[in-house]
């Protein structure tokens, strides 16, 4: 016998990745403007958050916000080309990974994590969009699945993501090393949580990211495949 299914768990299993969030909103937005620098921001809860935290930062610069909150980088990937590709930005900003340490959709390695990563890359740039690849941002501990020990996880991740930026000619962009305390979680003045940041928390990221959009744009825009 078939147990029904709550509404919010029907249209997770109908719509794994979210496409319907931003579905809208997408068809509305169309094309660049003619010398637009467009950015799009893809992540979870981090980038999900930002927007209600500094709805300046994007108001006032040509910036989309296309984080998700929960979200792991495979519904991330699966989502990438409508929230993303098709959007014809310049640059985007990748932040993503901490969800997946957390096993939000399952159990999940590190390797999985950098393939995921990777992937989205490999699809910006097949399409001509410059690449920003966002640290990880410090985790002492999930208050939703407590006693993980993300801590030592995230910087090995860190790691493979500043290495791997470098070894493809995109931008790393550094949050971790301005946010975290000397237990490798956030600085408590920056989360009320230990995992999003307040808004000085985001005070803090927003002019990181504006200075490795800059870079990225300075830099040649990669050749469409």
């Amino acid at each position: 016998m078939l147990l029904a299914l709550s509404a919010s768990r029907y249209s997770q299993a109908q719509d794994w990745p979210n496409l319907g969030r931003f579905k809208d909103e997408n068809a509305k937005l169309g094309a660049p403007a003619a010398h637009e620098n467009r950015v799009v921001f893809m992540g979870n809860s981090i980038t999900d958050f930002w927007i209600s935290n500094s709805p300046d930062f994007f108001s006032k610069n040509p910036y989309i916000d296309r984080g998700i909150s929960g979200q792991t980088t495979p519904q991330m990937l699966v989502r990438f080309r409508a929230d993303v590709i098709h959007l014809k930005p310049k640059v985007v900003v990748i932040l993503a990974g901490t969800n997946d340490i957390a096993g939000n959709t399952g159990p999940s390695t590190l390797e999985m994590i950098e393939d995921n990563l990777a992937s989205m890359c490999d699809l910006a740039k097949a399409n001509g969009i410059r690449v920003v690849l966002s640290s990880v941002l410090p985790a002492y501990d999930y208050p939703w699945k407590p006693g993980l020990q993300p801590a030592q996880k995230i910087v090995t991740l860190n790691k493979w993501i500043k290495q791997y930026a470098a070894e493809n000619g995109y931008v790393y962009l550094d949050y971790y090393s301005s946010l975290v305390d000397d237990r490798g979680g956030m600085k408590a003045a920056y989360s009320k949580d230990g995992v999003h940041p307040n808004k000085a928390g985001y005070e803090v990221m927003e002019p990181l990211a504006v200075k490795a959009i800059n870079l990225a744009l300075s830099k040649k825009r990669p050749r469409v495949k």
